[in-house]
């Protein structure tokens, strides 16, 4: 069990936790595809929770590496990019009986997952192995996956598929704005 505390090792700890956040990302995207969304939410609440614990493993235990850095993007592109879209769109966007509603939401709906993926790879780019920023600039994705979360009960329960549409479009435009926000 030596490779678990070696930061040279793809499957480390930290990365195990990645692994876990990966795989809570896929059972969520499984779930939205059967319509259980209730299911798939906590999915990716539960992804979220490895999400925080790789990177505290990471610093802990000093197993931060490039490998590190590139799997916990690819995660977080799953389970809090395209998931919680994925969500919306056939929970809201798709059943709407409006064309202009559907053709806006696939559009705003690609946007962001185009959004969310330009901040993953601008991350990567910028990162330091082992190095963490007192601020994030702009919206991390983790946390744009928990304000979609507040828009899809928003649009499930409160508002027309308009205001969800419209609130995705401000939501992708923070993940890559200059907006400060202290790193917890």
């Amino acid at each position: 069990m030596n490779f678990l505390y070696r930061a040279d090792s793809h499957f480390n700890m930290a990365n195990m936790f990645t692994f876990g956040n990966l795989a809570s990302g896929l059972i969520a995207m499984y779930l939205a595809t059967q319509g259980n969304f209730v299911w798939a939410v906590i999915f990716l609440w539960i992804g979220g929770g490895f999400d925080i614990f790789d990177g505290k493993m990471a610093r802990k235990y000093g197993l931060s590496n490039e490998f590190g850095i590139q799997l916990d993007s690819y995660a977080d592109f799953l389970s809090f990019v395209l998931t919680p879209v994925f969500i919306i769109f056939v929970s809201i966007i798709q059943v709407s009986d409006s064309t202009l509603i559907f053709t806006l939401g696939a559009a705003i709906s690609l946007y962001y997952i185009i959004s969310g993926l330009r901040r993953l790879i601008q991350f990567n780019i910028n990162a330091e192995e082992g190095e963490i920023e007192e601020y994030f600039t702009g919206l991390p994705t983790p946390m744009g996956a928990i304000v979609l979360w507040f828009v899809f009960l928003g649009g499930i329960y409160v508002y027309p598929a308009f205001v969800t549409i419209l609130l995705m479009v401000i939501t992708g435009w923070l993940l890559n704005s200059t907006v400060k926000i202290k790193h917890l």
